[in-house]
């Protein structure tokens, strides 16, 4: 197996066709306690990308969860990171497809808990390219519009921070195909202005 990528909760690893992750164990937790917790959030996880295969979202497809061990054995998605080409492509239209895939998320009770493009992979599916979203590590259901609007902010500050030179109108353009295809968006979109001012009041501070 390749080691593809190693964060501080997880490995990923790619075998043929498979991506493996594998929660990191931490010696500093009890260890029933950590063996707890990481096969919870591999439950949790998994359980999130049955939903979304349900929903025909572009995503990794899970071939098989190892509770036990903290583990799954997942689609491996090639491409390029959205992070790696979004400025040198149509990055408006890019973005409206990015917001509208949030929207889809969003109205069936998913919040991806750290929109980055970096989780986003540019793949190319027959003839044509589409955006898929990876790591659903930190990703949980929720039906209430707090949530969907930190969601949403979090992506703000992604494209801040990785995109500066483009992130307003890419942002804009995010949040107008948000609006297209999102229940309640208008009560969204008000709770994202809330949301927002609370971010720049405690920068203030």
């Amino acid at each position: 197996m390749k080691t593809i990528a190693r964060g501080a909760e997880a490995i990923i690893e790619l075998e043929g066709s498979s991506v493996i992750k594998s929660r990191i164990p931490k010696s500093y937790r009890l260890k029933q306690l950590d063996d707890r917790l990481r096969s919870t959030r591999t439950k949790r996880e998994a359980n999130i990308l049955e939903k979304l295969a349900k929903i025909s979202f572009p995503s990794p497809r899970l071939k098989k969860i190892d509770e036990k061990h903290a583990k799954l054995d997942m689609d491996f998605i090639d491409g390029e990171k959205v992070r790696d080409m979004l400025e040198q492509s149509d990055y408006l239209k890019i973005c409206s497809e990015i917001g509208r895939k949030i929207a889809l998320m969003h109205n069936n009770d998913i919040i991806h808990g750290d929109l980055t493009t970096s989780n986003m992979i540019w793949h190319k599916k027959g003839k044509k390219f589409e955006v898929y979203f990876v790591d659903f590590g930190l990703s949980f259901l929720s039906e209430r519009i707090e949530d969907r609007a930190v969601d949403l902010h979090l992506f703000r500050q992604a494209l801040e921070s990785k995109h500066y030179r483009i992130w307003e109108k890419a942002y804009k353009s995010a949040l107008d195909g948000y609006k297209s295809e999102a229940k309640k968006a208008e009560e969204i979109l008000k709770r994202l202005e809330i949301v927002e001012r609370r971010g720049r009041y405690k920068q203030g501070s």
